[in-house]
């Protein structure tokens, strides 16, 4: 974990989707860091307007 509380996560994807990733990434400004980042914000905020928020026992949740 980094000073600032980040993890660092792999994941395998198609290259043909990555590549799609990146040329939205580059039309939206950001890295493609910083697109999956939000694609995973907007999907919990979906899932939690739905079902309700997601507590986590023991973790600081923000």
């Amino acid at each position: 974990m980094r000073k600032d509380g980040t993890k660092g996560y792999t994941i395998r994807i198609d290259e043909q989707l990555l590549h799609k990733l990146h040329v939205i990434s580059a039309y939206e400004g950001r890295s493609a860091n910083s697109q999956v980042l939000i694609l995973i914000r907007d999907a919990v905020e979906a899932y939690e307007a739905k079902h309700g928020r997601i507590e986590l026992e023991g973790k600081k949740d923000s």
